[in-house]
């Protein structure tokens, strides 16, 4: 596959997930009110709406500077993510690579967005099946992605290339 043809399925999924992320954190934010809990799967998966000031489960909420700090951390991640991207060899296994560091890339930037436009994080989705933090899609796509890249690496492109 040529350069460019990756670089147009980099812009069209990223558009595409992560319109689907905002719309949904926008669609809760006004609908969901206080602890409401709206049941997707009985006993399974239900939204409830909350909103994180701080990074992962709420750590650096307190900090006022964390607005500025986390999204300058994440600026400099995402930038490496899309050099990464697109540095990868055109070798059909490293198609396998792609996805995982693309969905990282729409979450990190979905989480982004909230965080320098409101100063939160729009979460609310819930696992009532267990105590878990409420969390966003944008928060799946990275963690799906985090754990795809690892067992990738672990069974299919043992040889992470560094370019």
């Amino acid at each position: 596959m040529r350069r460019r043809n990756i670089w147009i399925v980099f812009c069209v999924t990223t558009v595409v997930l992560l319109a689907l992320d905002l719309w949904l954190k926008s669609w809760a934010a006004a609908n969901l009110h206080g602890h409401e809990v709206r049941v997707l799967v009985p006993g399974v998966l239900g939204l409830t709406y909350h909103q994180n000031p701080g990074a992962f489960f709420g750590f650096m909420a307190g900090f006022g500077g964390a607005r500025w700090v986390l999204a300058c951390l994440k600026v400099i991640v995402l930038c490496g993510l899309a050099w990464y991207y697109g540095r990868l060899p055109f070798e059909k296994r490293f198609w396998f690579m792609r996805l995982p560091i693309l969905l990282i890339f729409i979450g990190g930037l979905g989480n982004l967005i909230d965080r320098v436009s409101l100063g939160i994080v729009r979460d609310m989705l819930d696992f009532l099946f267990m105590n878990f933090a409420v969390f966003n899609l944008a928060d799946v796509y990275v963690t799906v992605g985090v754990f795809s890249l690892m067992f990738v690496g672990l069974f299919i492109v043992k040889d992470f290339p560094f370019p």
